[in-house]
């Protein structure tokens, strides 16, 4: 008897070879309004994947996508890097709104 399987499920990979202009164009706005940016891709499951945007002033925010790659994609033709992992310098660049640290507190109050 042979060991192992002579038959393996693979799933079908699709190139990517389009991202929505919408996508591309909310990244490029962001990019520009906030001196450049840098974004972490995370994949959120069924949904998708999450762009967090973080901009040369500190500011930051998100964007969704269908999928990683299309995600990659957007970024790549919106000419923002993307970092692999949250890196210490990049946290370190977020400066989150005072509105922001508001709604934090409220939902820890909430419990």
């Amino acid at each position: 008897m042979a060991d192992g399987s002579d038959t393996t499920l693979t799933a079908e990979q699709t190139v990517v070879t389009e991202a929505p202009s919408e996508l591309v164009a909310g990244i490029k706005s962001f990019a520009a309004g906030h001196g450049g940016a840098k974004a972490v891709i995370e994949y959120v499951g069924k949904r998708g994947a999450r762009i967090v945007l973080v901009g040369g002033d500190g500011a930051w925010g998100d964007q969704f996508a269908d999928g990683t790659d299309v995600a990659r994609l957007a970024c790549s033709l919106a000419g923002v890097d993307v970092e692999n992992e949250w890196e210490r310098e990049l946290m370190d660049q977020m400066r989150p709104s005072n509105d922001l640290w508001r709604s934090m507190a409220r939902r820890t109050m909430a419990r």
